[in-house]
């Protein structure tokens, strides 16, 4: 299988991040996870999440988006937020692409969509609705990547 990224940008919420774990433990996606975290990797909340898939799941830690951007220049970075009107319909995912995730409360960092208006992607949902669970995004938008490249 073919390696997507996911990169969660200051996850606050240990159960999401132990159910992304083990959703990239599953299909093989590599995980970053990028700045300060709502928990601690030892929280039993994160452990019970991720159940016995940590061992298999390709996990970094990293201290700035920069520095995962500096290392992989050539990489497309794909923001997923509420606030783009282009939907991940109609990105074309490949082989090393990176799908960045904002902390659940807050969502990505205007200053961050602002600087990369072209790669700000959406998950379309009922005009009215604020968003929807970050783990259940993740998975939507992995699974897209598979399809799209028959992994």
């Amino acid at each position: 299988m073919k390696k997507i990224n996911v990169v969660l940008f200051e996850p606050e919420i240990p159960q999401n991040t132990g159910n992304i774990a083990r959703l990239c433990a599953c299909t093989g996606a590599n995980l970053f996870l990028v700045g300060k975290l709502g928990f601690s990797l030892s929280d039993k909340y994160t452990k019970r999440a991720g159940l016995d898939y940590w061992e298999s799941a390709n996990i970094r830690k990293i201290d700035t988006l920069e520095q995962l951007q500096s290392e992989f220049k050539d990489a497309t970075f794909y923001y997923l937020t509420t606030k783009s009107e282009k939907s991940y319909f109609d990105a074309r995912f490949k082989e090393g692409d990176f799908l960045v995730f904002g902390p659940e409360t807050r969502g990505i960092p205007e200053r961050i969509l602002e600087n990369n208006k072209e790669t700000a992607i959406t998950i379309p949902m009922l005009e009215g609705q604020r968003s929807l669970n970050l783990s259940n995004s993740v998975a939507i938008v992995v699974y897209e990547a598979i399809r799209q490249n028959g992994w």
